[in-house]
């Protein structure tokens, strides 16, 4: 894993990937998602991903096009 990945903090424990390639500015809607990821160019923690229902948790690595983005830990709010 690339040690300029990005951390994208998560507001719970865990992320769709779909919500989460939007927060992390990789995607512009659910529809962009749908296409970047039909065209196998998302892996999750190393492993191609087609589903934008997903479930990340804190620490899974996301990769677009060679870009990195770590699902971090947020700060909730209650």
């Amino acid at each position: 894993m690339s040690d300029d990945a990005l951390d994208v903090p998560i507001s719970g424990d865990t992320i769709k990937l779909g919500q989460f390639l939007k927060l992390a500015n990789v995607i512009e809607s659910g529809a962009h998602a749908k296409l970047v990821l039909a065209d196998g160019v998302v892996t999750v923690n190393g492993e191609v991903e087609v589903r934008r229902g997903r479930q990340l948790s804190v620490g899974d690595a996301v990769e677009v096009a060679g870009e990195v983005f770590l699902v971090g830990e947020g700060h909730g709010t209650r």
